[in-house]
């Protein structure tokens, strides 16, 4: 069996084939995302046990929904909604792409300021414009071309909220959250795109805004992180198909591989073994009904090979 871990940054955009997949290969997009990055690779981990070899390729957003649609990749844990919904539905629609499980309980993802800004009563986002100049008239976000910058950009040119006036700082996710920590370091005021899970909520003392308007999503910004799997892969697969389905987290025990894996700068790969050696019985829910790719039972092979 061949190496599982091996990234490649293929270009995709300039027509290029990922390769032709082996009979039991399973073909992962991943963004450059902690999340996603260690939940693929509990699922490879998981997986090599069963006689799947795995590639994981390290590719933009748009670029991964692209190659699920061509063929080039079959599964995404990562589809994020509603923020991804123009990305999706209409590869949905065309029965390119199937999703399956929500893969992580409690997902949000909205406007977050630091607890002492929220005490003060900057609590909505209709707050945000009567104290613009204490916000510099900025809010910071993690990227330009992500959903949420589309998201804020799209409010401003509208001046929902009174938010004409204000600037989108689309920086990087660690740009975004360095310039936080640096403001309530000071006790500045400061508005960000926050969303959970991810490490900010286990490191920052920080409070979600809410939005009547729902400008990211009903229930303020409540949100799913589908798995999305090529149709026809997911035809010929039932066996993956029933463990993606069962394949999922809590916002705040993936919040934690964010930081082991964001934040204290652990591999992937260590702290994907180190949730699946602390949650065997998770483990084991996840492979009922599943077996390996000879037709045995699932969970005794794992249990073996990784010595649960």
């Amino acid at each position: 069996m061949k190496s599982r871990n091996a990234w490649y940054a293929v270009p995709l955009a300039l027509g290029l084939s990922l390769g032709a997949h082996a009979a039991e290969t399973v073909e992962f997009g991943v963004p450059a995302w902690p999340g996603i990055t260690v939940k693929t690779q509990i699922a490879e981990q998981l997986l090599a046990p069963l006689g799947y070899d795995s590639r994981s390729q390290d590719l933009g957003l748009q670029v991964i929904y692209q190659a699920l649609s061509s063929g080039d990749l079959d599964v995404f844990l990562g589809g994020w909604l509603p923020a991804q919904q123009d990305m999706l539905k209409p590869r949905e629609e065309s029965g390119d792409i199937v999703r399956l499980a929500n893969n992580v309980d409690g997902a949000q993802m909205t406007l977050a300021v630091p607890d002492y800004v929220y005490a003060s009563g900057i609590q909505r986002f209709a707050d945000l414009d009567a104290h613009r100049d204490e916000f510099d008239g900025k809010i910071y976000g993690f990227g330009a071309g992500s959903a949420a910058s589309e998201i804020l950009h799209k409010a401003i040119d509208a001046d929902t909220w009174g938010l004409g006036d204000w600037q989108i700082v689309d920086t990087s996710t660690v740009g975004m959250l360095s310039a936080a920590k640096d403001a309530i370091k000071h006790e500045k005021p400061i508005v960000w795109v926050g969303w959970t899970p991810h490490w900010m909520n286990l490191e920052l003392p920080m409070r979600y805004l809410s939005d009547s308007k729902d400008l990211f999503g009903p229930d303020n910004g409540k949100s799913q992180v589908l798995t999305l799997m090529r149709s026809d892969f997911a035809d010929a697969h039932p066996n993956l198909k029933t463990f993606f389905n069962q394949f999922a987290f809590s916002a705040e025990e993936q919040s934690w591989m964010i930081r082991g894996f964001g934040l204290e700068e652990k591999s992937a790969e260590s702290v994907a073994s180190q949730w699946i050696h602390d949650h065997p019985d998770r483990v084991e829910t996840m492979l009922q009904g599943v077996t390996t790719a000879d037709g045995e039972p699932a969970w005794p092979a794992v249990k073996q090979a990784l010595s649960l």
